[in-house]
Formats: structure tokens, C-alpha cells, sequence
């Protein structure tokens, strides 16, 4: 919602045109009114608060009260004081000047200003009948003098107070739970983003400034969930992270290991911290952690940051793609919108282009963030329409890639004051809020909620491990490739860490997926996940053989119709890695291995593995790879994996049957 779409005049052009009122005549006759109308007119100016640029408008509200209990029907004292109470956040007491004004001056109406005025302040009080009052008040007259801007206002606004009367009388069953003591404190703590397993939230907390200011230095801090799903006592980050500077709205990568957020110029403009260096206002910066520790941050690689003002990140969670708000427009009429770039193949961030007009307004989008399933975004703005203030909106992806329409999350996630920064968790079940309400610890807090079945995106989970050398158990930064079998296209790119080799990816839920896990001097490794009717995290440790070793390598995203030696397409993106495997190391010679179960008949089993094996021989060679290298053999069920006496211990026929899928398989192995 707009905060000020009807209240076109600002305070310095209001005081002007009460000097020029002043010129004509005031309304009063009262010399005492007058003087101390005057003197509140002058007060916020006289008295702005150095430390945070905020004018004196209590002063200014004390002198015009003084100056109504001389002349109670003081046109524009009313006027004067409903715009400081308007400015000092009190609608309720702005509202009744403002309507004052009218009832002395219906003419005050300044060609539908006041009346647009006193509707969205009746939107802040939740009195949207009469809101709804007012609106109609400009879009029923005939009088020329209103403008199409105004009518255009008029009609946005008249459309939200219908929606949040509606809204209301349908509230969302959700019951916000403060997070805790670990998290929050007497001190604001926002901005929450957290790990795809769900276990660390990295935040924002406001601490006291040593120079004593009223405003806070913002710094990160980090809390695990406990065993007992219960937040630990958040420690801050390091000391190359939190500066005497602000540092704030982080993104943290699905595996925890990438951190990008904002960090701005001081009042000079150049100085962003100790060994940072930044474009011009508020940049985005990104730091890695190896190991325990955390690199220096830098400024962002590639065509992200600009002069102008980046802020409030959310990376995706195959680390390909960023979206965050920038400033644009002219000074006078700046707004922000919702820009997204892609990482390019050398690690740089691409030319950062807008979201769609349906999503973008032309007033402020203020917070975005992008789901772990890739598809559902959630963000802030206060263009569409929405119960008032800042609402948060979500829009989904369609497959080829359009996004839909914004849809509203509706009451009481929004209200008629500002939301931002929602935080949907990985699972979509639960999501995290910051709020000021009653019964927190102080200020501002970290909430949870449980989130409406409609609202949530699809479920996200993880797959987690340790990558190491299969002989030495040394660890390895493998890198790992996530493809969607059904279209071939890649999910998820990451790497373990190259100190721990421990590494954290996510794992949409609904589809089937082929894991490849490299790493120079060594086979690949490769899975496969059937998410399709599966919703649980994966745990695995991934064991690379060294190219010098000849123990068969499992190529477990190969498939065949059952009975058939006929390669299924699910199977190609396997074998070109394979294809790509071989013409990487150029030097070596490998054998394609087939195996059956061991039920039906012995001959057939030997048949069809033989030809199995062959199909795989088939497909590379056809790829290019040289037919020398390469001889295949079919071992039919002479090398289970699992022996028919472990097979018949299995207490479940799906136990049983998963047994015999882990025998009928397709190898290869390194010979000399």
C-alpha cells in the first residue's frame, strides 16, 4: 500500500503555502493564535535531531495546540497540526484535524486532497467504511478540478479498503510464536535467512553505537537448532563480517558456506569498512567460508552494483541466481524494484535485469525472496494492492518460466501496518517473521508461524554428506551436479568444502534426480533420487576411487525397460558424463560391466546382461570416444550385490524387491 499516494504535499511545501496564506489573511483574527501558529510552523525546522535528521514536530504540535485553544475553528492550524501528527505516525489524531478542517472550511478540500488524505489515514485506523467514505466522496463529484491522478489514487485506494474489509472478516488460523530467548533479545533482531536444512539462522540484531546515538549499528549473528528443536544462543559473526559500520539483509546459500549482503558508504560516501571498497551507496558483498572461517568480504563480482542503492538479496538455492532490490527512477520520484541476475560461467554476476511489470510497480518493492524449490517468490511492495502500509506478496513460476500474478498472503500476515522479510523455510511449512508486538522480548523479534496449506511452496529438502578419497579417506571438494531426469536440465551446482569435504545441497521434492559427484584424478560417483513420492533428507557419505584403482564404479542413473537391453532416455544424461569422463582422461580403458538378479533363467540372465553391457558400449562409442578403449562383458547374476540369503532375512516383500533393483545394475571399472 502507498504511504503517501495522497499526500502530495510535503512538509516544506505545506509551510510555504501557509505563508502565502499568511500573506492573504489567516482565518483567525486571534493575533495570540496566530503567533503561536507561526511559531509551531517553524519548530521541526528549528529543531531537527542531528543524530537522526528528524524533525522537532512535537514542539511544532505543542505551539498549535496552544494556538486552537485560542481560536478553536483555526483552519489552518488544524490543517498544520494534522500534517506533523500525520508525520509523527499518530493517524488517529491527524484524521481529526484534517476532518475539522472540512467542517470548517468545506472549501479546505483542496480539490480532493484532504479527502483522499483522510481515507488512507482511516486505512492505518481500520476504519475502512469510512474510508471507503471519503474515496467515494472524489470519484462521485463532477467538480473538474480533480485530477485524473487523484481519481487513479481515489480508485487504488478504494479497491484495497474493499480488499481488507474482506480480508479481515476471513483471517488467516495462523498463531505467531516468538522464537526465543537464543535469538532474541532487548535489542531489534530482522532480516532472518536460514541453511535448506533448516538447522542455522544467520539474522540481523541492532546493537548500541559507541558514540551513544539513538540509532544502532546492525551486525550478524548465527544460531543452530539444538537436538531438542530448540535455538541456541546466537554468537556474532567474525570480526571481518561485523564492522563498526552497518551490516545487513543477508543471504545465505543452501549450504551455508556463501554469504552475500548488504553493507553501505559512510557520510562520506567512499568508505564502506575496513578493506572494502564499494560503487556508490549501499553495494552487496560476498563472503566464503573454508573450513571454519570466513574469507574477507568483498564487493560483489560481475554488473550487480551500480551508484545507485542495492539491497536486500536472496540467492537461489542452486547459487545461480541472485535477486535483490534496487533504487531507481529520478530523486524526486525514486522507487525500488525487484532486479534479478545469473552467474556467470566464470563466477561473475551477469547484467542484473527487472522483474516484469507484475511484479514491479511504480512505487516500492522493498524485500525479496526466492524460495529453495526455485519456483515460489515472496517479497514486499506497497504498489499492489494490499491491507496497508508494506504488504508481502507471493508469486509463483510457471514451467516456462513467466511468473504469475502477486497474491496477496492476506490478514493477518499483513495488516495496516508495514511486513517485510518473510522467511519461508525449506520444508514450506514454517516461516519466520520479524515484529514488534506485545509479550516479545524488545523491539523488534524473530516469530514463526506454522504457513497456510494455499500459501506454501513446494517442499524442499537436502542431501548431505562427506566427500572423500575412497582408499585414503582424505577429504575431497567434489564438485556435485543435480539433473532433473526428466528434462535433462541441471538443478543444483555445489561443491563440498575443500577443507572438511562436507557439503549440503537441496533436493526439491515431486521429481526424480541423477547425482553426479566429481572431482580430477578420480571416477565419478553417481546416484539416484526418487522424490517424487519421498519428502525425507538424505544422508550420504561419497566415496571417490582414484582413476588408478580397478574396483567397479556403479552407474546408477543408467535404466532399461524391464526385461529389455534398450537404454531409456532417463539414462543419457549419465552416459554423456560418462562420454565426457573418458575424453577427460584420455589415457585410460575401461570395461562396461551388466548384472541380472538372480530369478528367472540362468542363460536368459547372461544374455541380457551381455546386452546391456553392449547398449552402454554402443552409446560411447557412438559419442566419439575411440571403440579401443572400451569392451563390455555381461556377468548375468554371478556378482550380487546382495546374495539371496541376505535378500530372504528382509522382513518386507519392498525391502526384498529394493535388494534385487541393487543387484540388476550397470558398472564400469578402470583396466590396464
Amino acid at each position: 500500500m502507498i504511504k503517501n499516494i495522497g499526500l502530495l504535499f510535503t512538509l516544506f511545501a505545506l509551510l510555504f503555502n501557509s505563508c502565502a496564506t499568511a500573506q492573504m489573511g489567516y482565518s483567525t483574527k486571534s493575533k495570540k493564535a496566530i503567533k503561536l501558529f507561526e511559531q509551531g510552523r517553524e519548530a521541526p525546522q528549528k529543531n531537527v535531531d542531528l543524530r537522526t535528521g528528524r524533525p522537532d514536530f512535537e514542539t511544532g504540535i505543542d505551539y498549535l495546540q496552544k494556538a486552537l485553544k485560542k481560536d478553536e475553528n483555526f483552519l489552518e492550524a488544524h490543517q498544520m497540526i494534522g500534517e506533523f501528527y500525520r508525520l509523527s505516525g499518530k493517524s488517529k489524531e491527524a484524521v481529526h484535524h484534517y476532518k475539522r478542517a472540512l467542517e470548517i472550511r468545506p472549501s479546505a478540500n483542496l480539490n480532493g486532497q484532504l479527502y483522499l488524505d483522510i481515507g488512507e489515514l482511516q486505512m492505518r485506523n481500520n476504519e475502512f467504511q469510512d474510508a471507503i467514505k471519503y474515496f467515494d466522496y472524489i470519484l462521485n463529484s463532477n467538480d473538474r478540478r480533480i485530477s485524473d491522478q487523484m481519481i487513479h489514487a481515489a480508485e487504488y485506494l478504494r479497491t484495497s479498503a474493499e480488499f481488507s474489509l474482506e480480508a479481515r472478516k476471513n483471517p488467516l488460523n495462523i498463531q505467531p510464536i516468538n522464537i526465543g530467548k537464543g535469538i532474541n533479545t532487548q535489542y531489534p533482531e530482522y532480516f532472518p535467512t536460514i541453511t535448506v536444512d533448516g538447522k542455522t539462522l544467520l539474522f540481523t540484531r541492532e546493537i548500541p553505537n559507541n558514540d551513544g546515538s539513538p540509532r544502532g549499528q546492525e551486525d550478524f549473528f548465527v544460531s543452530h537448532l539444538t537436538e531438542g528443536n530448540v535455538w541456541a544462543k546466537a554468537y556474532p559473526m567474525p570480526p571481518n563480517i561485523n564492522t563498526e559500520q552497518n551490516e545487513g539483509a543477508p543471504t545465505i546459500s543452501a549450504d551455508g558456506r556463501t554469504l552475500i549482503f548488504v553493507a553501505c558508504a559512510d557520510e562520506t560516501g567512499r568508505n564502506y569498512g575496513p578493506n572494502r571498497e564499494g560503487k556508490g551507496s549501499c553495494d552487496l558483498f560476498v563472503t566464503e567460508r573454508i573450513g571454519d572461517r570466513w574469507t574477507n568480504p568483498v564487493n560483489l563480482p560481475g554488473n550487480v552494483n551500480t551508484f545507485t542503492w542495492e539491497s536486500q538479496p536472496s540467492l537461489s538455492a542452486d547459487g545461480k541466481t541472485l535477486y535483490f532490490i534496487r533504487r531507481v527512477g529520478q530523486q524526486r520520484i525514486q522507487r525500488s524494484d525487484i532486479y534479478v541476475s545469473e552467474k556467470q560461467a566464470d563466477g561473475t554476476w551477469g547484467k542484473a535485469v527487472p522483474l516484469p511489470n507484475n511484479i514491479n510497480t511504480e512505487r516500492m518493492e522493498s524485500s525479496v525472496m526466492i524460495h529453495p524449490d526455485g519456483q515460489t517468490l515472496y517479497f514486499a511492495s506497497n504498489g499492489h494492492i494490499g491491507l496497508g502500509g508494506t504488504d508481502i506478496y507471493m508469486s509463483r513460476k510457471d514451467p516456462l518460466g513467466n511468473w504469475g500474478d502477486p497474491v496477496n498472503l492476506g490478514y493477518p500476515i499483513n495488516t495496516e501496518s508495514n511486513e517485510n522479510s518473510l522467511l519461508v523455510g525449506p520444508d514450506g511449512e514454517i516461516a519466520f517473521f520479524a515484529s514488534d508486538r506485545a509479550g516479545g522480548e524488545g523491539s523488534l523479534d524473530i516469530y514463526y508461524f506454522e504457513m497456510p496449506e494455499e500459501l506454501r511452496p513446494v517442499k524442499t529438502t537436502y542431501f548431505e554428506g562427506l566427500v572423500y578419497d575412497a582408499i585414503t579417506k582424505k577429504p575431497l571438494k567434489g564438485k556435485f551436479e543435480l539433473i532433473d531426469l526428466s528434462s535433462g536440465k541441471e538443478v543444483i551446482a555445489s561443491e563440498a568444502d575443500p577443507i572438511t569435504g562436507e557439503f549440503l545441497v537441496a533436493l526439491p521434492t515431486k521429481k526424480e534426480y541423477a547425482l553426479n559427484v566429481s572431482f580430477p584424478g578420480y571416477s565419478f560417483f553417481s546416484k539416484n533420487f526418487n522424490m517424487i513420492e519421498s519428502d525425507e533428507a538424505v544422508r550420504m557419505d561419497v566415496p571417490l576411487v582414484p582413476i588408478t584403482d580397478e574396483q567397479p564404479i556403479l552407474l546408477a542413473n543408467v535404466f532399461f525397460d524391464l526385461g529389455k537391453s534398450t537404454l531409456r532416455k532417463e539414462s543419457y544424461v549419465e552416459l554423456n558424463k560418462l562420454e565426457s569422463f573418458l575424453k577427460e582422461n584420455n589415457s585410460i580403458k575401461i570395461e562396461i560391466g551388466g548384472h541380472t538378479d538372480t530369478r528367472g533363467d540362468n542363460r536368459a540372465n547372461q544374455k541380457l546382461s551381455e546386452d546391456r553391457a553392449k547398449a552402454v558400449y554402443d552409446f560411447i562409442v557412438n559419442k566419439g570416444v575411440e571403440a579401443e578403449r572400451l569392451s563390455y562383458k555381461g556377468y548375468g547374476e554371478e556378482n550380487p550385490m546382495n546374495t539371496d540369503e541376505e535378500i530372504a532375512k528382509l522382513t518386507t516383500e519392498e525391502a526384498k524387491e529394493k535388494a534385487h533393483q541393487e543387484n540388476r545394475r550397470t558398472e564400469y571399472r578402470i583396466v590396464k
